[in-house]
């Protein structure tokens, strides 16, 4: 029953989101991530800058997109919270986890861990709050869709620059492009993501369904 509950869940939020289209590349000279074809392989090389930060989310999200990493999924329960987690790998070694969540019905949220060395690297967050919107009739109901964006860019476990975007998206009606809402640098803050991420390395390799992490 679980099961179903949840993927009726991710099924509902996904068609309210179909329509957009988002990136994690921003347009902030400031915060933009190359997304251009990288090789297949990873370098063994530490990273030490912003800019092996982003050249290290290239590899992987090109890697991730052409569906060229092996993956395992788990799904936990807690509370009014549903969640799915799939973990990303290359030879064995972790290169990324997504972990997606549903609760409270109007509400889901997807963070993305980027991952090398078993050091996480930088973190992307999205949390959408849907509601209905005016107009609209009881038989097709118009919605808006509020977002929050978050990148985190992480140096020997420390967040050093981290940026945030809000906008909406309605069902009816011109939407303003996300790639041209621009960022704005916030302060930083990761240790409640990193205690979830914790706790999902704790519970990666457990079988069948799982209640709270």
């Amino acid at each position: 029953m679980k099961i179903a509950l949840l993927s009726l869940s991710f099924f509902f939020f996904l068609s309210c989101k179909e329509e957009k289209t988002r990136s994690l590349t921003p347009n902030a000279k400031n915060d933009s991530l190359s997304t251009v074809q990288e090789p297949d392989s990873i370098k063994n090389d530490s990273i030490k800058t912003i800019a092996d930060i982003k050249k290290e989310y290239a590899v992987i999200s090109g890697l991730v997109d052409s569906k060229k990493l092996d993956s395992t999924t788990f799904n936990y329960y807690c509370n009014e919270r549903e969640g799915e987690v799939t973990l990303y790998y290359q030879n064995k070694k972790l290169k990324m986890v997504k972990d997606f969540y549903a609760e409270h019905s109007h509400f889901s949220s997807f963070t993305k861990y980027f991952v090398k060395d078993d050091q996480v690297f930088f973190i992307f967050n999205d949390e959408t709050v849907w509601n209905f919107d005016e107009g609209g009739t009881p038989e097709k109901a118009e919605t808006k869709d509020d977002i929050k964006e978050k990148r985190i860019y992480i140096l020997q476990g420390k967040a050093v620059q981290c940026f945030e975007k809000n906008y909406s998206i309605r069902s009816k009606g011109n939407n303003q492009d996300p790639n041209s809402v621009p960022n704005r640098e916030t302060k930083c803050d990761i240790s409640e993501y990193m205690q979830q991420y914790e706790r999902i390395m704790k519970n990666k390799n457990k079988k069948g369904d799982l209640g709270c992490l």
